[in-house]
This record gives structure tokens, sequence and C-alpha cells, in this order.
């Protein structure tokens, strides 16, 4: 198989789909990897490495598209990335469509198969390739909370560990999973009070049993919620729904009782994000404020630290390609249920129910159009 990946195009997006280390092992499977010219580059991988890889490099994405049957990149592909995908052309990436009905609707008019890490699951029901990027996420995002309470960014000038003979910053983690606990750890690990509030019951026990030195749990009910986030200096947003949009469990009256400069962190963002105000921000323009509360709602958090995500997703990634690449996406979604939970989009059709719903589309089944394929 023709394997592409591209540049990132997102505003400071700097993780690549492809490592050196990945390609080769491609082109040890015998496929062919083609790469857009400095597509590493803000990751870390020179063209050379590539081609000592056995990667062949292209001038531009354009050429990229226009060979290979399966892309492979980080992000969604933005507007003029989906212009360039083809009939029976293979996309594997980032997706989150049930936020993004115009990407959905050019994807489907695309006609190609779109497979999206972050629906892909194990056999434990997690997400596999979205765990390393929620860990990334998780731990970067007490430190962009930290940041953001700055008074020069607007904050309300609260250390996030305090110091002797002052208090620490309150710190509330809505969210007890991937991203929860590990945004959990770090700001804890800062030295701030930290409550992380979660639904599930056996969820709170294993934070409590695993944790229980470290930060506190609290049953997510509206009281409850509303009670902490009146009281705390930075709410990190972390809920998921896998495929979903996230639900709005932070409301603008809610951040009305919040103190003056407080500070919020949607990392669900890339969902439509679980806070009522929040919008999807950039690198280059991180923060808003929004009833004197600001927020941080980047989309593409763990672009921040490329080399690490990179290296973190492609080891993850690495076995569902090669199964892709090997086998053929038919046969490959066939073979293993957990693979196929990834198919989002094909010829037309969406296949993810969570999408279909979201954005009131009608929904295929994988199994039917997998069949079709055959």
């Amino acid at each position: 198989m023709k394997i592409g990946t591209v540049r990132e195009i997102k505003a400071q997006e700097f993780r690549v789909g492809l490592t050196p280390a990945a390609a080769q092992e491609a082109v040890a499977h015998g496929h062919e990897v083609l790469v857009e010219t400095g597509a590493g580059l803000g990751a870390g991988f020179n063209d050379s490495d590539y081609e000592a890889a056995g990667a062949k490099i292209l001038g531009d994405a354009a050429k990229v598209f226009a060979e290979a049957e399966m892309i492979v990149k980080v992000k969604e592909p933005q507007a003029s990335e989906r212009a360039m995908l083809r009939e029976g052309q293979l996309l594997f990436t980032y997706l989150h469509l049930a936020a993004d009905p115009a990407q959905t609707h050019d994807l489907m008019k695309a006609g190609a198969t779109c497979i999206a890490y972050e629906t892909v699951t194990a056999k434990d029901g997690t997400l596999p390739l979205l765990a390393p990027m929620s860990e990334v996420a998780g731990r970067l995002a007490p430190q962009m909370g930290a940041w953001t309470l700055q008074k020069a960014n607007g904050g309300r000038g609260v250390l996030l560990g305090g110091v002797p003979g002052v208090s620490p910053a309150k710190v509330v983690v809505i969210g007890g999973g991937v991203v929860g606990t590990n945004a959990a750890r770090v700001a804890a690990g800062m030295g701030a009070d930290v409550t992380v509030l979660d639904k599930s019951l056996p969820r709170l026990r294993y934070l409590d049993d695993t944790f229980g030195g470290t930060f506190r749990t609290a049953y997510a009910s509206k009281a409850e919620t509303e009670a902490l986030v009146a009281a705390s200096d930075l709410v990190i947003g972390a809920v998921l729904i896998p495929g979903a949009a996230a639900p709005k469990l932070v409301t603008r009256e809610m951040l009305k009782t919040m103190k003056p400069g407080a500070a919020i962190v949607d990392v669900a963002i890339d969902q439509g994000g679980c806070v009522e105000t929040s919008h999807p921000t950039t690198h280059d323009d991180p923060i808003y404020e929004v009833e004197g509360i600001m927020h941080y709602c980047v989309a593409n958090m763990p672009g921040a630290v490329a080399r690490t995500a990179t290296l973190a997703l492609s080891n993850a990634t690495q076995p569902f390609l090669l199964a892709l690449a090997d086998k053929g996406w038919e046969r490959a979604c066939a073979e293993d249920p957990h693979l196929a939970a990834g198919l989002n989009v094909h010829a037309g059709k969406v296949t993810y129910k969570a999408v279909a719903e979201a954005l009131d589309l009608p929904f295929d089944a994988p199994d039917a159009v997998m069949h079709a394929a055959e």
C-alpha cells in the first residue's frame, strides 16, 4: 500500500502522523511511504531521517494526497486538505466529527473511508489511540492553567502551589478518566488543593484507593459541581463521551459565582467543550475572558509538546496502521471489531452512531458497509 503523511497545517500544530521509525516498519512490511517535505520538522524529524528509513520525500501535500492510498495524519483534515481526498482513499487520523458538521459533510462528499483514532477501542473498553494524547493533554492542563492564572494573562495572580503561610490554589477536575487522572496528578504534584469530580462510583473508588493521599474525589451531582466550581481558582474540563459531543456541565450562570480572574482549561474542546462558554482557540491566541473568567480552550494542546506527543501517538497507532496497510481496511476491520469501531465515514455514509445522532444524519452500521465493500 502507498502510505502518505503530510505537514499538519492547523495553527501551531507541530506533530506529524508518521515518525521515521513507523515509516521504517511500514517499508519493512513491503509498503511505500510518501512524506511531504518538512512534514516532521516540528517534531524534530528531518527529511533525511525519513529517507534513511526508506520513505520517499514529495514536494507538497497535493502530491502526497494524489499518490497515497492511505493518508495518516494527526489532526482532522482542514478544508483545503478535505478537498484533496478522493473516493476510495483511506484516512487515518483524529476526526472529532460530532462537533464538526462542516468536516463531516466534506468527508461524506469526498467518498473516502475515514477511521478516527478517538473511537478505536481496546478489549477492556478503553480508547488506546486517544489515551496517549489524553495523557499528554491531562499533564499539560495544570501547566496551562497555572499560566492562565498569572496576572499578566488576566488571571487572579494565584500560584498553584501557594507558599508557606499562603494557601494553594483550589483546582477542580471534572471527569476522572485518563485526562482527569493525569491532570489531577500533576496539579497535586504542583502543590494545588485538588478535587476530581466523576459520576462513576467504581471510578471514584479506584481513584480514591490509588491516589487517596494525593487528591480528593467527589460525586458529580449538580449541587456538588456548582459548589466546587464556585470555590475554585482553576477548573479543568476533562469529560469524554466517546465519539459524541461533550455535555455542558459548567454553565454561564455558574461562571458568575466564580472568583474574578479564575481560570478554566477545557480539554474537552475537541468534542465541543464541557463548558457552555467555551469555543476553540489556538496556541497563537489561547485565552479569552467571559464573565470575568479566563478560558483556555486550545483544541490541539499536545501540539505544544510535539516531539513527546508524536512519539507517544506513533507507539499507539503503529499496530493498527500496519494492520490496515497489510490487510486492507475491509479485512482489517472485519478481523478486529475494535479497529472497526474507528470507522466513522465510508463512501458518503456516517458509520458511527454517536456522530450521526449529534449531527442529525442517517446512520449506517459498520458491518453493513463492510459487507457492501467486499
